[in-house]
């Protein structure tokens, strides 16, 4: 498997930021040899000098002198910025590699370009791989989940090395597993993404309420999060929320009130929202949570508007306990939610684009090592391993029941958040969502009728079979 440093290297990696370093630090702590490589050169060495001194890693100036150090088939990974730059570089490897040599996108590529360097590159007689990876900075240093999608052949080239590197379960499973053809690897890491835009939103309108709407000190809520990550809600997220809600700033005030609220995003949440709409999967608490990071930019705007347009007088007068444990049963269900809707788009996703997912498998990739890891993701897999063609979360019998227990709070939350004037958009879309999924009939009907009446649309009938149309002159007698 590991061949001495003098002979040949395991796998070539392009970009040295902090992730390709820690994931480069990562594959030597595991036994493989890396021959690492940056644009710009100088970076290779303040590298190797620097946070791989003492390692096997070994520092090529050039991509002809980094491809010759490779054992063949050469794998080649790239840890660059997606988009042109990860097409450059492939261009640019071309020239260096033979048939039967493996690229590697590790980025956050978008998937339908991974789908077209994937037909690219088999067209050239090279393989290639588009994987998600998930877990930031730490994540790729001490074990990250890894998703990989590609080409089929190319899996057992890498099998062993992104094994060996990725996060593991507490059964000590791996948290990287083959997910599928072309772009299904970087398809999942979107998903995961937006599930994490919402989980992100859900948890700051938890913090939102807490604070504006009862007046929590830090210290409190600090409290709070710390106790729900004891439950269901165990996640990484929740985790963290709970340690920055104690950090202090030098003068002892809360750091988090001294940053500014504008949310930034880099766009895999907006690619799902986009690609839900394409799909018509209405995943619409992600889609709220790209809204309310785009809406929090609007900063100088809010603040003049904060002057001129009032909203509500109402305070609060309840228990201030009891609206807490609510709130921790709003977000609960919020984040059943979320995942309901991320894994009902993959779905579609795979019918679409003709993949084979494991949902259940997803699940598991998910359980260790990601920012979305979390104690429902266990759940999760279980509901998938006992009915594989679940069409969605919300119909397990073990999600009904949460739901159940969390519904009468969770609209209690929503109706108390819009007397106080406090924006919750997420949780009143994921609530809108549930009450749509489980009414038997909406007014599209009237919808329907509409775009006949204006546009000749034509509709289908309820007392004739499906994919029979109608038209009507509604102009009319109705006669």
């Amino acid at each position: 498997m590991k061949d001495s440093f003098e002979k040949k290297a395991d796998l070539g990696l392009i970009g040295l930021a902090v992730m390709g370093q820690n994931l480069a630090l990562n594959m030597n702590d595991h036994g493989y040899v890396v021959a690492a490589f940056n644009r710009t050169v100088s970076r290779v060495d303040e590298f190797i000098n620097g946070p791989a001194k003492g390692t096997r890693i070994v520092g090529a100036h050039s991509l002809e002198e980094m491809v010759a150090l490779l054992r063949k088939p050469r794998k080649v990974m790239l840890m660059v910025k997606a988009g042109k730059a990860v097409d450059d570089f492939i261009a640019a490897l071309l020239s260096h590699l033979e048939e039967g040599d493996l690229i590697i996108d590790g980025g956050n590529s978008h998937f339908l370009d991974t789908i077209r360097r994937s037909k690219w590159l088999q067209e050239r007689g090279l393989l290639f791989i588009g994987t998600g990876i998930s877990g930031g900075e730490e994540g790729a240093r001490r074990g990250p989940s890894i998703m990989p999608g590609g080409i089929p052949k190319a899996w057992p080239l890498v099998k062993e090395i992104f094994q060996a590197v990725s996060a593991k379960t507490s059964d000590g499973s791996p948290c990287c597993d083959w997910v599928g053809e072309d772009g299904a690897g970087h398809y999942v890491k979107m998903i995961h993404n937006g599930i994490e835009y919402g989980d992100m939103q859900i948890i700051s309108e938890a913090y939102h309420l807490m604070r504006s709407g009862l007046g929590l000190t830090h210290e409190a809520m600090h409290q709070v999060f710390a106790r729900w990550n004891r439950g269901d809600l165990e996640s990484y997220l929740i985790e963290i929320t709970g340690d920055i809600m104690s950090f202090k700033d030098e003068d002892g005030a809360p750091m988090l009130e001294k940053i500014l609220d504008n949310a930034g995003q880099k766009g895999t949440g907006k690619w799902m929202g986009i690609n839900s709409m394409e799909l018509g999967i209405p995943v619409t608490l992600i889609a709220e949570a790209v809204y309310a990071r785009s809406l929090s930019a609007l900063k100088e705007d809010r603040v003049h508007a904060s002057k001129i347009l009032k909203g509500p007088s109402w305070q609060y007068k309840g228990d201030k306990k009891t609206f807490v444990e609510k709130i921790q049963k709003a977000l609960l269900a919020s984040k059943i939610i979320s995942y309901a809707q991320g894994f009902m788009l993959m779905r579609e996703a795979a019918r679409e684009y003709k993949w084979n997912l494991d949902y259940g498998k997803i699940a598991l990739l998910w359980r260790s090592g990601c920012i979305i890891r979390s104690a429902l993701l266990e759940r999760i897999k279980k509901a998938f391993d006992t009915s594989p063609d679940l069409p969605n979360l919300l119909l397990d019998d073990y999600f009904v029941s949460i739901i159940k227990k969390c519904q009468p709070s969770w609209r209690q939350v929503v109706i108390e958040a819009l007397q106080l004037g406090i924006p919750v958009p997420a949780f009143s879309a994921s609530l809108a969502f549930y009450d749509g999924y489980r009414c038997a009939r909406l007014p599209a009907n009237l919808i329907q009728a509409q775009r006949d009446y204006f546009g000749a649309h034509t509709y289908e009938r309820i007392d004739h079979p499906r994919g029979v149309f109608f038209h009507t002159l509604w102009q009319g007698n109705g006669d």
